[in-house]
């Protein structure tokens, strides 16, 4: 049992680090520069159609629901 212990211990150990495995690409400047770019777009809409999808989204959520509220469905 205490061999058990000791293999989950050594499991822990190593799956817990703080060194990174695989360094990442700083993407900051690029996404500074395009949202501080004055096209006319909104703050809310450059990040592209994903954001388009949500913002719509959000706004049908938001209108059907206080049109339900309102009639009481």
């Amino acid at each position: 049992m205490l061999r058990k212990l000791l293999g989950l211990r050594q499991v822990a150990q190593r799956t817990i680090s703080t060194a990174s495995r695989r360094p990442f690409e700083n993407k900051v400047p690029e996404k500074q520069k395009l949202f501080q770019e004055d096209n006319g777009i909104p703050v809310h809409l450059k990040g592209g159609i994903a954001d388009a999808l949500l913002y719509r989204a959000t706004m049908i959520l938001t209108v059907g629901g206080k049109t339900f509220g309102m009639l009481g469905l």
